[in-house]
Parts: structure tokens; sequence; C-alpha cells
């Protein structure tokens, strides 16, 4: 069985970038870490491998680069589609079967939980492919609660297993409490919007505040 979690988010842009290196920092002296991001999208604007590299503070065994790369920061079907190009989850599943099997995965995926990789697959179908346990990185704003159940019961119709929610943002106790409580799952933390990001404060902060009670570590030995 593959060790690791998925990575996915109630929606573009929230975060889940910075958590997934915050996550490299939390637990690699626990277990020898890889990142990967799949399916990159937008890939000319934005290189979330690269990101996660720097402020994750990465090694480059620590890294899988590979993936399907396409321009355009777009829903990957169209992306791929403006490319001439398809989507298809066999090889990013062989990949990530051959690739290594002595390490603990960080798997972020694009987008949300239904977002369309191709005319006949949504992003979920990769998460079931991978067969790895579901990190949900939410907003601690306003609207959190609807978006995090949403992608909650997305997920859970599909047989996926959550392990967790990150949260991020200021901190909100009612919000993070709701989505404990209605979500019946833990929130693994409450990850602030750092000003300066550097991989310094955001080490710093992973070691000391994100899943202080080592919900996660069953997942990745």
């Amino acid at each position: 069985m593959p060790r690791g979690f998925f990575l996915t988010g109630t929606g573009t842009g929230v975060g889940k970038t910075v958590v997934a290196a915050a996550l490299m920092h939390r637990y690699r002296s626990q277990v020898p870490l890889r990142y990967w991001k799949p399916i990159q999208t937008g890939i000319e604007q934005d290189d979330d491998t690269a990101t996660v590299r720097v402020l994750g503070e990465c090694a480059d065994a620590e890294i899988l680069a590979q993936g399907v790369r396409l321009p355009r920061p777009l829903s990957p079907h169209l992306a791929a589609r403006l490319a001439g190009k398809t989507i298809e989850i066999a090889p990013l599943v062989r990949l990530f079967e051959t690739d290594g099997k002595t390490t603990g995965w960080v798997v972020e995926g694009a987008g949300g939980v239904l977002v369309p990789i191709s005319d006949t697959h949504m992003m979920t179908d990769l998460m079931e492919a991978l067969a790895l346990p579901v990190v949900v990185v939410a907003s601690s704003e306003l609207g959190t609660i609807n978006h995090t159940l949403l992608t909650l019961e997305a997920l859970r119709r599909r047989a996926l297993r959550v392990s967790g929610v990150v949260m991020v943002g200021d901190a909100n106790p009612e919000n993070r409490a709701a989505i404990k409580r209605f979500g019946t799952v833990p929130v693994l933390g409450e990850m602030p919007r750092f000003a300066p990001l550097t991989s310094e404060r955001l080490g710093t902060w992973a070691r000391a505040e994100l899943d202080p009670s080592g919900l996660l570590v069953e997942f990745l030995q």
C-alpha cells in the first residue's frame, strides 16, 4: 500500500502549496518524504513544485518533478484541450508506483476535488487511483463551513478516506469548531498567511503547530 496523503483544497488559491511545504517540514524528521504535483496548469506563471522546493527546503531526492505540465492557468481538462492533449490517469499511476516505494508521499492536486481533468474524469478519479488518504486545505474565512462540508461529502461519497483538514488564514475558533463537529473530521492546524512568507517562518510554525498530536504519522509509516 502507498504511504502518504493527497492534498486537495476547497478551491483554487486556498493555500495547498504552502501547506504541502509545511507538511515537508513537519514530517521529514520521522520518515523520508517526497512531494509530487501530478498535474500543473499555468506552468508559465506558477510552478508549485519549485515553490515547495524553496519553501519546504527540499533536497532533490524529496521532489518528483515529472508529471503533466500545461500552459494557461485553467481547469486541467480545458488547459489540456487547448494544448491539444488529453490527461490520462494510467501513466500518472505508473509513475507514482514505480518511482519509489520506501517514501511517504505528499501529493498535491490541482484545484478542488471535482475539477475535471479530462472529458471523462475528475480529480477524484486520480485520488481513487492513487489510493492515498486525503488532507483537505480550507480557508478560515466566511463561507468555509459550506465549502469544506461539501468537499468532505464529495470525498466520502466516493469512499475516499479523509485524514484531516488544515485551515488557512486568521484563526477563527467558531469556523474550526463547526468544521470539526459537522464534518466529523480532525482539524490539524490553522496556518496564518505569513507576511513575509519564508521557509524559516513556515518551518517554525509547522514543527510547532501543524498536527501537534501526530495524527498523520500513521499514514506515512
